[in-house]
């Protein structure tokens, strides 16, 4: 358990943090700008959650929150020597996004343009969260060519940001309120 009494500890005001393990880093490190991009991507998730109440998509998206915390966790502790110490993204939590994916994309008429992001609130939101999740991506393989990090974690913010499309989609009716993209629309 986690237990916070005091926020801040002054230990980083030298530009270093500590990973989970203790060892201390620069903030600037490829590990620390992709924990504090999960970190970004999940306060964007909660900013779709305010138009996402009382749908299904909401618990799916309250789930994915959590599981960010247990990616930044991941993160938080790098891979030495292939061992698997402390909290980790795990294959059932991919299992579970793609069965939603598939779940979602099952009403969905196929695509016949690229999709503008836009449309409802919280389609909108949703395709927000989506280019943070692909950023997410990129900087994790990034760190992932320096030092080894989870493959189920590379595939879960890949797969993820699949679900945030695909929710996107669903939000803007099922897919009949996506805004199209036009090819040279206003030459």
């Amino acid at each position: 358990m986690v237990v916070l009494n005091k926020i801040y500890t002054r230990t980083g005001d030298d530009g270093t943090s500590a990973l989970a393990t203790g060892e201390r880093r620069p903030k600037s490190d490829l590990r620390f700008q992709a924990i504090g991009t999960v970190d970004e991507l999940n306060a964007t998730i909660g900013i779709a959650r305010l138009s996402a109440a009382g749908t299904a998509s909401d618990g799916m998206l309250a789930r994915i929150q959590n599981d960010l915390f247990d990616l930044g966790a991941d993160l938080a502790v790098p891979q030495e020597g292939g061992r698997h110490e402390r909290l980790r993204i795990v294959d059932s939590q991919v299992s579970r996004l793609e069965s939603e994916i598939d779940a979602l994309n099952d009403s969905l008429q196929p695509l016949t343009s690229f999709i503008l992001p836009g449309g409802s609130p919280l389609a909108a939101a949703l395709h927000l969260s989506r280019t943070v999740a692909r950023r997410a991506e990129r900087t994790m393989v990034d760190l992932d060519a320096y030092e080894p990090v989870n493959p189920v974690a590379l595939t879960y913010i890949n797969r993820l940001s699949d679900f945030l499309f695909v929710a996107a989609r669903t939000a803007n009716d099922g897919g009949a309120s996506d805004v199209l993209w036009i090819p040279g629309e206003n030459r």
